[in-house]
């Protein structure tokens, strides 16, 4: 063999052994499992079907070419987030504190018209999208409330915030579980309705102190009109028969030392 025909040989072979390898490294990473509880989606990256395909790809094994394609995963599982706290306004000018925390999954088969609407994944639609969405639901409900009727209504509102988002979840293909405000008052509108209740409880115990006064005062002049009645009767009873009667039971039979005998009875000519 000469020289030439090894050398072209010794080409042939390290191409080969190229091509092999490259095609090892494309086969290896040009597919991916979707695991259960998420939905792939397949993403042409260039030609004329840039964007999404119209099939949501399930679980399973997928195939596509890395170099024009990519695939995503959004999990179809509850998903719990915690965000930052955020200041709204009231009505009235108050601020309030707004803690959210938002439990909410994809709707199953949505994932791909996120995706084509947003071009996030589901890590970055969660902390940017729907956080903006969260604040905005607040701030249009606090506008629409002062701050006694927040306090008043505190339920009612509440239920405003979560049927608001809850619609706002729904057109972009998400599902809203639960949603919890976390809303703390400022310090001012706090000691204001602690020195609130602190004046109610203070008017129930005095109107209790005279509910107990008027019911002893009523008590006394019920005794004060019995006794006045039982006087008005012993002084009508008390004529001069029934006096005589009571001095007779009272006298001990002796003569006074001073002044008449009393006369017992009239003495007959």
């Amino acid at each position: 063999m000469s020289v030439e025909s090894f050398k072209r040989r010794g080409a042939f072979i390290v191409t080969f052994v190229v091509i092999g390898v490259v095609t090892l490294i494309m086969f290896n990473s040009c597919n991916e499992r979707i695991d259960a509880g998420y939905e792939g989606i397949l993403v042409k990256l260039y030609g004329s079907e840039k964007g999404v395909q119209d099939v949501s790809l399930v679980s399973g094994r997928v195939w596509y070419n890395p170099l024009t394609e990519e695939v995503y995963e959004f999990p179809l599982y509850v998903q719990t987030i915690n965000y930052e706290s955020f200041t709204v306004n009231a009505k009235d000018g108050s601020v309030f504190n707004v803690d959210p925390t938002l439990s909410f999954k994809v709707k199953d088969g949505f994932s791909p018209g996120i995706f084509k609407k947003y071009r996030k994944d589901i890590k970055e639609i969660t902390q940017t999208t729907l956080y903006n969405y969260i604040r905005d639901a607040f701030r249009i409900e606090f506008n629409k409330y002062t701050t006694d009727s927040i306090i008043s209504n505190r339920e009612k509102f509440e239920n405003a915030i979560q049927a608001k988002m809850g619609d706002l979840l729904n057109k972009e293909g998400f599902l809203l579980e639960q949603m919890t405000s976390g809303i703390s008052y400022p310090e001012s509108i706090t000691d204001a309705i602690n020195a609130k209740n602190a004046a109610v409880q203070q008017a129930m115990r005095v109107e209790n102190e005279l509910k107990i006064a008027q019911a002893e005062a009523k008590k006394l002049l019920v005794l004060a009109e019995s006794e006045a009645k039982a006087n008005e009767l012993r002084k009508q009873s008390l004529n001069s028969l029934l006096i005589q009667q009571q001095f007779i039971e009272k006298w001990d039979g002796k003569t006074p030392i001073y002044g008449n005998a009393p006369a017992f009875f009239k003495s007959v000519d």
